[in-house]
């Protein structure tokens, strides 16, 4: 069986573009998605957490509303457990509990709607490999240029030379496991949000470092201000 993926963590600002993040802390959320064995999200688990609150609480609507509401989006700020865990400490928390705990305070499931995955490009993947697939994962919140810039730089990608789908700003690609990852970045649904397509080819390899990967993509993300909101299997 395949080790649980670490969970997401976010701060809550008392208001956006705060100077000192730590100072301006209205609480903390975790987060995990609920994944289908292919990596496909069916469903989303969180937990919140202020200094002034009671314990740990659960709110689907929150995490809605974290994706949906922009006078809420503005104030969200993904983060690293470990920071999460000096804010935690910094705020009167004490220990930020061990991820184990974290999720037992999971009660307020959000269900994500699915759909039979619909085909983008050709039905057969090409020699050398025995099945092809496509995800997309699709974030709320912005992209300024320095972190599109940035993350031409950790995947080794330039704006000019290499070859990219038309409207992706970001591509990359790698192999692992005899497999072959190729992905891009673009603007999706009208300017108004992001997506990661990840097209996937398999080779002889067993296919669990899938997931790993997509999330080690979508992390990268994340850790510069997006926040995931589904991932989709096309096929």
């Amino acid at each position: 069986m395949q080790a649980r993926l670490p969970l997401d963590y976010y701060l809550i600002l008392a208001k956006p573009g705060a100077d000192d993040p730590a100072a301006e802390v209205e609480g903390i959320v975790v987060e995990e998605f609920d994944r289908t064995a292919d990596f496909s999200t069916v469903g989303l688990d969180s937990a919140g957490w202020t200094p002034s609150g009671d314990g740990w609480w659960s709110s689907a609507a929150l995490s809605r509303s974290m994706r949906t509401d922009r006078e809420l989006l503005a104030r969200v700020v993904p983060t690293s457990r470990g920071a999460a865990e000096r804010i935690y400490r910094q705020l009167g928390g004490g220990q930020l509990p061990p991820e184990a705990v974290l999720r037992t305070y999971f009660r307020d499931h959000q269900p994500i709607a699915t759909a039979p995955p619909l085909r983008l490009g050709p039905a057969h993947p090409p020699t050398g490999f025995h099945e092809r697939r496509v995800y997309r994962v699709l974030f709320a919140k912005d992209l300024r240029e320095d972190q599109v810039a940035s993350l031409r730089t950790l995947w080794h990608s330039r704006v000019d030379g290499a070859p990219r789908s038309p409207g992706s700003v970001v591509a990359g690609h790698l192999d692992q496991g005899g497999h072959q990852f190729a992905w891009d970045v673009r603007r999706v649904g009208r300017d108004v949000a992001w997506c990661l397509d990840v097209t996937v080819l398999l080779g002889d390899g067993p296919s669990t470092g899938v997931g790993s990967v997509l999330h080690e993509l979508t992390q990268a993300l994340r850790q510069r201000g997006l926040i995931p909101v589904t991932t989709e299997r096309f096929f």
